[in-house]
C-alpha cells in the first residue's frame, strides 16, 4: 500500500450458482505444496492475531473461494453466492466466517442445509447438519444479498466497498476489505486460491485478480470471469465495476497483462506503459515475478491510498510512477510472501518503500548515501519521527513509520551487512517463503545467517526500539 500522505519523498465441492441462475466456475485446485500458519482452536471467532483478535477464524484452512455476485449499479444492490472450500484442522461442530452486512438467505455445508446465526459486527456462525471431522475437506455455500457497507477503518481513510464517481463500485482497503463483499476467513495468514464470476448490466464491466476467462452475455447482463490460481491473502482480492477501458498484452515470458482504466484516467496509460520495465528491474533484485498475471487498475478517485491487490494493483487518481514501483514491489513483499500477523507489516511496506529508493538509484542516478544522510539530518531533532517502532508497533500504528523510517532502516541494513549479503537476503527471503507467510523475526534470522554478523543490537536499535539509533547503527559502512 502507498499512502497519499508522503512523508519522505500501501473437496467436497458444492456447485455454486450466480444470482441469475448460471453455474459458477468450479473452484481452483489448491497447490500441492505450501506453507500454512497454524490456525486457532476449533470454532474460534478469531485466528489469533493480537492486533485484531476477531479477524479471521480458527478450526479450518481455506483452499479456495468461488465467489459469484450480481451487482446492479443504479440500485447499489449486490446478490452473492459463494462457495468456501476448506480443510478442518480440528473437529468442528460449529465454525465461523466473516461477513459484514447483507441478509443471508441460505447456508449449506457439503450440500446439506446448515444453521447460521449472526454474532457481532462480522461473525457468521455456522452449524452444519453433521459435525466435520478433523482433516476432512468440506464446502460451505452461502447465499446473501443487500447493499454492501463501506469500511469503518480510520487509519487509511475510506475502504471496503466504495462507490465510484461513474456510479460503479470497487473493493479496496487494508487490513479489512474482503468481508465487505463475500464470506471469508479474513486474515492474511489463511491464503487461498480465488475465482470470481461477476454479473453486471450490459454497458458495465468487471476487473479483478488473476487471469481473465471469457465473459458470457445473456438477457442484457454480462458475467465476467476471473481466476487467481496462486494463493492470495484475503485483503488482496478485489472487484472493480465500471465502464473500463481495457488494454491486454503479455509480458516477455508470456504472463498475461490486463490494464483497466476508469473513465477519466486515460492519461495514466503512459505511466502504466512502464510496468514491464519496472517488473524487469524488480526481478533483478528480488527474483522472478511470482504472480500468475500482471496489470493495473486505475481509478478516477482521490482515495487516500493505492493498494497492491495481487497481480493487478489498484491506483488512486494521483498515482505516478513511484507508486507503480511501490505497488509492484509488493507483488514480492506482501503478496507472494505475506505477513503472519499485522505486527510484521514492515515486511510489506518497508521493502516496497525501499524499492522506490532502489529504482531512483538505478534509473535516476540518485546517490542513496547522500539521500540517507539528508533525511537523517532533516529529522535529527524530531523525536516524533524516531519514536515509532517498525516491528510490533501496536494496532492502529501499522501504516506510519514503515513508509519513511523504514527506508532509512533498510538502507542502514544494506550498509551494515554489505552489498552482496543484502542482495542475497532479498532473493533468499522470497525463495524461502514464496506463496506462504513469514514473520519479522524470521527475516532477522535470515539476515543474521547470511551476513554472519550478530545483528541483534542493530535490529533492536532500528526496528524494535522507539528512539533514534546510536551512531554506530545510524552510520554503518559507507554512511560513516
Amino acid at each position: 500500500m502507498y499512502r497519499v500522505v508522503r512523508v519522505s519523498c500501501v473437496l467436497l465441492t458444492a456447485v455454486a450458482f450466480t444470482a441469475c441462475g448460471t453455474p459458477a466456475p468450479d473452484p481452483v485446485a489448491p497447490p500441492t505444496a505450501r506453507t500454512t500458519v497454524a490456525p486457532g482452536p476449533a470454532s474460534a471467532d478469531g485466528i489469533g492475531d493480537p492486533y485484531y483478535p476477531k479477524d479471521g477464524n480458527g478450526g479450518y484452512d481455506v483452499e479456495n473461494y468461488a465467489v459469484s455476485v450480481s451487482y446492479d449499479p443504479p440500485a447499489k444492490q449486490l446478490t452473492g453466492d459463494t462457495v468456501v472450500t476448506a480443510t478442518a484442522t480440528s473437529a468442528l461442530t460449529t465454525f465461523n466466517l466473516d461477513l459484514i452486512g447483507f441478509d443471508v438467505t441460505s447456508v449449506e455445508v457439503d450440500g446439506k442445509p446448515a444453521e447460521a446465526a449472526r454474532e457481532g459486527k462480522h461473525e457468521l456462525v455456522i452449524t452444519p447438519a453433521t459435525p466435520i471431522a478433523a482433516g476432512a475437506k468440506f464446502a460451505t455455500r452461502v447465499r446473501y444479498a443487500g447493499v454492501p457497507e463501506p469500511s469503518e477503518d480510520k487509519g487509511l481513510g475510506a475502504g471496503g466497498w466504495q462507490i465510484a464517481k461513474s456510479g460503479g463500485a470497487f473493493a479496496a482497503g487494508e487490513p479489512h476489505v474482503a468481508s465487505h463483499w463475500f464470506p471469508v476467513n479474513d486474515h492474511p495468514s489463511d491464503k487461498a486460491t480465488f475465482r470470481l464470476a461477476a454479473r453486471v448490466p450490459d454497458g458495465w464491466s468487471v476487473v479483478s485478480n488473476g487471469r481473465e476467462e471469457p465473459a458470457v452475455a445473456e438477457g442484457g447482463w454480462t458475467t465476467y470471469n476471473w481466476v487467481e490460481p496462486t494463493r492470495i491473502a484475503t485483503y488482496l482480492t478485489t472487484i472493480g465495476i465500471d465502464k473500463w477501458t481495457f488494454e491486454r498484452s503479455t509480458l516477455a515470458d508470456g504472463t498475461p497483462v490486463v490494464n483497466a482504466y476508469a473513465p477519466g484516467t486515460e492519461d495514466k496509460k503512459a505511466v502504466q506503459a512502464r510496468m514491464p520495465e519496472v517488473l524487469d528491474f524488480l526481478s533483478t533484485k528480488f527474483g522472478p515475478y511470482p504472480q500468475s498475471a500482471a496489470g493495473g487498475i486505475y481509478l478516477n478517485e482521490n482515495i487516500g491510498f493505492s493498494l497492491e491487490t495481487q497481480g493487478r494493483p489498484i491506483y488512486a487518481k494521483w498515482a505516478e510512477l513511484e507508486v507503480v514501483v511501490h505497488e509492484l514491489a509488493h507483488q514480492w513483499f506482501g503478496d507472494t510472501v505475506s505477513v503472519k500477523t499485522w505486527a510484521d507489516i514492515c515486511l510489506n511496506e518497508c521493502f516496497a518503500s525501499y524499492a522506490q529508493w532502489l529504482w531512483a538509484e538505478a534509473k535516476e542516478g540518485v546517490n542513496l548515501d547522500e539521500r540517507y544522510r539528508t533525511e537523517v539530518a532533516r529529522n535529527q531533532d524530531r523525536s516524533r519521527f524516531w519514536n515509532r517502532k517498525l516491528y510490533d508497533m501496536g494496532a492502529g500504528n501499522e501504516f506510519t513509520a514503515v513508509y519513511d523510517k523504514g527506508q532509512l532502516a533498510l538502507h542502514a541494513l544494506r550498509r551494515q551487512i554489505g552489498e552482496d549479503a543484502f542482495g542475497k537476503v532479498l532473493k533468499d527471503w522470497i525463495a524461502a517463503h514464496k506463496d506462504g507467510n513469514a514473520s519479522w523475526p524470521d527475516f532477522e534470522d535470515l539476515a543474521t545467517n547470511v551476513s554472519g554478523q550478530n545483528l541483534r543490537p542493530f535490529f533492536d536499535a532500528w526496528f524494535r526500539d522507539a528512539k533514534q539509533p546510536a551512531d554506530e547503527f545510524l552510520y554503518p559502512g559507507t554512511l560513516r
